[in-house]
């Protein structure tokens, strides 16, 4: 058993052997991680160059320079006078043409797989149809779509003709999309007419009417028609069909050739004020990044089977993408509830495909744990790595993970990064032990620290995470608002990128996250800012003020719970305002709870804070309270809390 009695995996000598990692050092002459990591700081263009060749990046005109940081530490160019489309890592893999890339099964069972040489002629026969509709280089293009062969083989002909991929989540409603594709210009969506969830068809057609009425600017919509939709065929004008838009793949000209610094992907996060963010992504930073953190810390291989349910609107989808794709593995897609019709149908897709890397966030970990003989039940003899990322998991539910969905034998590779920086801060990597819930690395080429307020490291002690220099795979700056994207990571501590991330270092060298040190909140994984929902709500009638929390859920992770203050509103104001964010943002979103106050506790500027809420409703200690001008709002909402 690789778990000892305190339930630390110890690497065998077989993963020290064979890992990706090792074979990385062994090309850079160096003998172990710890050696590899510091040589990723100290000595980082022999780094990348070697990795980019062991993750075979295909350069179309080889880069001069690794990093240019003439812009200062903020805006870095990466990978100076190269270029290269990051989907023909993909397209062109000759090794891999007749391997199956993609195997998609829906919530009814059927499934459809291609090989790369068929995904190859898919992307680019799609391709051409987005050429051939008047979208360019450059535009913007939504991708609301349920996880299968069609969404990525739209995500990457988007990529492949230059344009740049807004994903959204499948869950979002009328406002969380237009906030999303209104502050880029978004020219067109790529949409699916809906999807199965627990056996019932959930329409889009209404979402979709709505965003084209409240964003006149969307100037096409590209519907993929599910078969299921009793609307099929009854479609706005001017609606292309996904299917009839496939042109023969020879009328697709080469893909566009992009500098390393080009965007690919705006991808739109939560912060605790303001509207949602839009991370901008680069051909030269995620896709390698991703690449990187595939063979690293997920030890892909070509061959591997990878299996991780996520929908690709999130960073998530387009994380595991990558992730199985550069490498050379078949991807595994899941659309569709992960318990339905129970909770063994997560261990059957393993045993059916033969998954070797199954990844899953903390929230479906928490429901295999409690239906155990359900979530067992099939053969999980092919699975070799696990991993786990989203959000913070309890030392007792990764435990549960590896004895009983990886046999005791498996590793479980805790990851955590973020939309901003494409992949991981933090990991682990199978050449070391693994501590339960913890992280035993920092990515190379990524100078993570846990520091004080002033920046200083911590070492034993709960500090912000920071990373100390600009690295491969961070934004290149939230689109077109620079002076947000420097606020929001580089102002708290000069010259440092201060994450958003509670963590602590171990003496040891194992790290820990403790939560977000902001009020941003993460129901199953999705992460939402309370302003995006105080919106919503104070737009009601006769509400005059909003404060949302994120609370403790066993099954979600958080869950949302509203504070409102009203003069004149309806009786029912706690289900209109319930029901109007789950219309708005989506059924994800549902609040647990809505309570009415007489007022909210503020500061002296009359900021609220949530903090106090928090943890007033949590049970925990308040904390100081000093800047509060009206202490009484306290027990208002101690009392109320306690009554419901």
């Amino acid at each position: 058993m690789a778990l000892d009695k305190d339930n630390i995996w110890q690497p065998t000598a077989t993963y020290r052997e064979h890992a990706q990692v090792t074979a990385l050092a062994r090309r850079l002459g160096v003998a172990d991680f710890d050696a590899l990591y510091d040589l990723s700081l100290s000595d980082p263009d022999a780094y990348w160059r070697e990795v980019v060749d062991f993750c075979g990046v295909r350069w179309s005109r080889d880069y001069t320079q690794y990093c240019d940081l003439s812009r200062g530490a903020p805006f870095p160019s990466w990978f100076v006078g190269g270029e290269l489309n990051w989907v023909d890592m993909i397209l062109d893999n000759a090794e891999a043409a007749d391997r199956v890339a993609i195997v998609a099964e829906r919530e009814d069972g059927t499934a459809r797989s291609v090989t790369y040489r068929e995904l190859a002629a898919e992307v680019r026969a799609f391709a051409a149809g987005l050429l051939a509709s008047g979208l360019k280089r450059g535009d913007r293009i939504g991708l609301l779509m349920e996880n299968g062969i069609e969404a990525s083989v739209s995500l990457l002909a988007v990529s492949y003709i230059g344009a740049i991929v807004v994903p959204l989540f499948s869950g979002f409603g009328l406002d969380a999309i237009t906030a999303r594709l209104s502050p880029c210009g978004a020219r067109a969506l790529i949409a699916t007419s809906g999807f199965q969830r627990r056996g019932r068809f959930l329409s889009t057609r209404d979402t979709i009417a709505a965003v084209r009425r409240d964003f006149p600017a969307l100037e096409t919509v590209i519907l993929k028609r599910s078969p299921e939709d009793p609307d099929a065929g009854d479609d706005w004008p001017g609606t292309l069909d996904w299917y009839g838009l496939l042109k023969p793949a020879g009328h697709a000209p080469p893909s566009a050739r992009m500098a390393p610094n080009d965007p690919f992907m705006v991808i739109f996060t939560s912060g605790t004020t303001g509207k949602p963010k839009g991370a901008v992504h680069v051909h030269g930073g995620f896709p390698i990044k991703i690449a990187h953190d595939a063979a690293i810390h997920f030890d892909v291989a070509p061959g591997d089977v990878f299996c991780w349910p996520a929908d690709m609107g999130w960073i998530a989808g387009s994380l595991i993408l990558g992730s199985a794709l550069l490498r050379g593995a078949t991807l595994v897609c899941y659309d569709g509830a992960p318990n339905y019709p129970d909770y063994g149908r997560m261990a059957r897709l393993i045993e059916r495909y033969r998954v070797t890397h199954f990844g899953s966030a903390p929230t479906l970990i928490r429901g295999l744990s409690t239906n155990e003989a359900e979530s067992t039940s099939a053969d999980l003899s092919s699975l070799k790595i696990l991993i786990t990322a989203g959000e913070s998991i309890a030392p007792e539910h990764f435990v549960w993970f590896e004895r009983h969905f990886g046999r005791g034998e498996c590793p479980l590779i805790n990851y955590t990064g973020g939309t901003e920086v494409s992949g991981g801060l933090l990991s682990s990597v199978v050449v070391k032990p693994i501590v339960p819930a913890g992280f035993n690395v920092r990515s190379p080429g990524v100078a993570c620290d846990v520091v004080d307020p002033a920046g200083k490291p911590l070492t034993g002690a709960i500090g912000e995470l920071a990373i100390r220099a600009p690295f491969v795979g961070m934004t290149a700056s939230f689109w077109h608002d620079d002076a947000r994207y420097l606020d929001t990571y580089w102002h708290t501590v000069p010259g440092l990128w201060i994450h958003g991330d509670l963590a602590m270092r171990t003496e040891a060298g194992h790290y820990f996250l403790l939560g977000r040190s902001d009020d941003t909140i993460k129901v199953a994984g999705k992460r939402v800012g309370p302003a995006e929902v105080e919106e919503i709500l104070v737009e009601i009638d006769g509400v005059v003020e909003a404060a949302v929390i994120g609370a403790d859920d066993a099954v979600k992770g958080q869950a949302l719970v509203a504070f409102l203050t009203c003069e004149g509103a309806a009786e029912d104001i706690r289900t209109i305002a319930a029901k109007r964010i789950q219309e708005r943002l989506g059924r994800p979103f549902a609040p647990r709870a809505v309570f009415v106050v007489s007022q909210l506790p503020k500061t002296r500027s009359s900021k609220i804070m949530r903090r106090v809420i928090r943890s007033i409703y949590s049970g925990a200690p308040a904390g100081d309270l000093t800047s509060l001008v009206n202490p009484e709002a306290i027990a208002e909402i101690e009392h109320i809390v306690r009554q419901a």
